[in-house]
Parts: C-alpha cells; sequence; structure tokens
C-alpha cells in the first residue's frame, strides 16, 4: 500500500520534492511554516496546520538547518503515534538526528536521515543523490519513497550518518565552486574564452559538473539561486564543526568559508553559490 506523504518545508527543494512524489503516485500533500505566494504552491494540496500534516503516514522534512528541523519537530511530534516515519532530508548536524531518532524511537516512530545533492533541478527531475542514515528497518520503509525522487539512494549508517555523508558532499562541493570560480577567473583575465575552457576541459580530469552547470552560471553572471550562497556557508560552518570535533585541519576548507562569509557581508547572501566567482572578479578588478 503506498503511503501518505507531508512534505513540510516548501522552499526551493521542498516543492519540487512534492510534486515529484506525487508525479510518481504518491498522495502528497505539503505545509510551510510561512505562507507563500499561492503560484508557487496552486498545484500542491496544502495541510491546514502541523497537526493536519501529522495525519500523513511519512512526515517528510525539508526544512532549512538544525534549528529549523527542532522547532518543527518539537510542534509536530505530539501529533505523531507509533507506526509512523520521519524523514529528515535537509542538512542539519549530525548529533541532532542521532537525538531525534532515540526519542521517536521510544514511542515506536521512526526515523531516516535523507540529505539530498542535486540541486532544484534534481529534485525536478527526480535524479537526486540521496544519502541516507537510519536502522536497517526504517530504511527499508523509506526506500522505495527516496527512490521516487533519487536516482542513487544510499544506506550509508545509522542516524547521523547521512549527515556526515552530507557534509562531505558539500564540502566538496564548495571547495570545487571555489576552483571553479578562481580557474574562470584567471582563464577571463588571460584572455580566453571561457566557454572553450569548459568545451576544452570536458570529459578530462579537471571536468565536473560544477565546472558545466555553475561555471556557465558564472560566465554569463546568472545568479539566481539553486542553492544560496547563505545555505552554502551554513552547509560549509557544518563541516568545520565536524572537522574541529575531530581534531582535523581542513586549510581549503577555511578558504572557502572566508569567500562565502565576505559574501554574505556584502549583502549577496541570496544568489546562487556560485557566487564566489562574482567576488573574486570584483575584487580583481579593484572594485
Amino acid at each position: 500500500m503506498i503511503p501518505s506523504i507531508s512534505v513540510l518545508g516548501l522552499g526551493l527543494m521542498g516543492r519540487p520534492i512534492a510534486r515529484g512524489l506525487r508525479a510518481a503516485g504518491y498522495d502528497a500533500r505539503g505545509w510551510n511554516r510561512s505562507p507563500l505566494p499561492e503560484d508557487l504552491t496552486r498545484d500542491l494540496p496544502l495541510c491546514r496546520d502541523l497537526a493536519h500534516a501529522a495525519q500523513a503516514e511519512v512526515c517528510l522534512l525539508m526544512l532549512s538547518d538544525s534549528a529549523a528541523v527542532d522547532a518543527v519537530l518539537a510542534q509536530l511530534e505530539p501529533h505523531l503515534a507509533a507506526g509512523q516515519l520521519v524523514l529528515d532530508m535537509g542538512t542539519s548536524e549530525p548529533q541532532r538526528p542521532r537525538a531525534h531518532a532515540r526519542a521517536l524511537s521510544a514511542k515506536g516512530i521512526g526515523w531516516v536521515d535523507a540529505p539530498v545533492s542535486g540541486g532544484p533541478e534534481g529534485a525536478a527531475a527526480r535524479t537526486l543523490t540521496i544519502m541516507a542514515g537510519g536502522a536497517d528497518a526504517d530504511f527499508a520503509r523509506a526506500k522505495p519513497i527516496l527512490e521516487a525522487v533519487g536516482k542513487n539512494v544510499t544506506h550509508v549508517g545509522g542516524p547521523g550518518a547521512g549527515h556526515v555523508v552530507k557534509i562531505i558532499n558539500q564540502l566538496i562541493v564548495g571547495l570545487t565552486i571555489e576552483a571553479v570560480a578562481e580557474a574562470l577567473t584567471l582563464a577571463e583575465k588571460s584572455g580566453i574564452e571561457p566557454r572553450l575552457v569548459q568545451q576544452a576541459l570536458q570529459g578530462g580530469f579537471a571536468d565536473s559538473k560544477i565546472l558545466q552547470l555553475h561555471g556557465t552560471r558564472m560566465i554569463e553572471r546568472a545568479y539566481k539561486p539553486g542553492a544560496k550562497v547563505t545555505t552554502q556557508l551554513k552547509d560549509l560552518k557544518l563541516a568545520r564543526e565536524l572537522a574541529n570535533a575531530l581534531s582535523i585541519q581542513l586549510p581549503h576548507l577555511e578558504s572557502a568559508l572566508a569567500l562565502y562569509e565576505t559574501l554574505v557581508a556584502r549583502g549577496d547572501g541570496e544568489l546562487d553559490h556560485s557566487a564566489p566567482h562574482k567576488l573574486l572578479w570584483s575584487c580583481e578588478r579593484g572594485e
């Protein structure tokens, strides 16, 4: 029997995930902490409140950070009952989902943290990469739902493990964006057409989705957010916290953090996370 799903958090990722679940045949409805313009949710059935959302067999959280998950779950949990499943598909610090999983398990409620990579484009195409943490039985229940919106779903360990792997993913993303931004700035300043750089490097060791997709945004100065600077900064800070807890020094992480922190300080926090190129270009010119 196909379970009903409430998607809690209808932002850049939550909306296409909810639509993808509906396209896959799930009875999915949505809820958001703040009102949204009607044109953004016109095709999505909405829950009246969290009590209504909690009636679904699966509550899928696509929220901005750990604090948001804590706040929503604190209001949601009193309405949940044994046999339900909570999926946390945002990005949080790993310790918190472990605590949530223990508290919910004591009530017979399942928990899987299943953060994603692929951005709104991947969510819309239902091709997300998903790294899941949770007990084996809970993951088995969640897997068909995750496979409805993702093409690469991997169970990476117990509760919290999904968030650790997502932090690793975001570390690679942030450092690669920084590398591509520096490389394309160097190309342009050297008089090389950056689109030819993309073409010349395609298929080689330096090629990547970030060079091709984010590189195009950099070249076109098109910083409309897929993922925001503020979100990337939050995730890199989680990487720093994890590294500090493990007594690991990651020097390139610090340089990437400095770029994103400068962008936020300049008022560019709502731009796409490819915007380090904007900063490097303007600083190069002395602006």
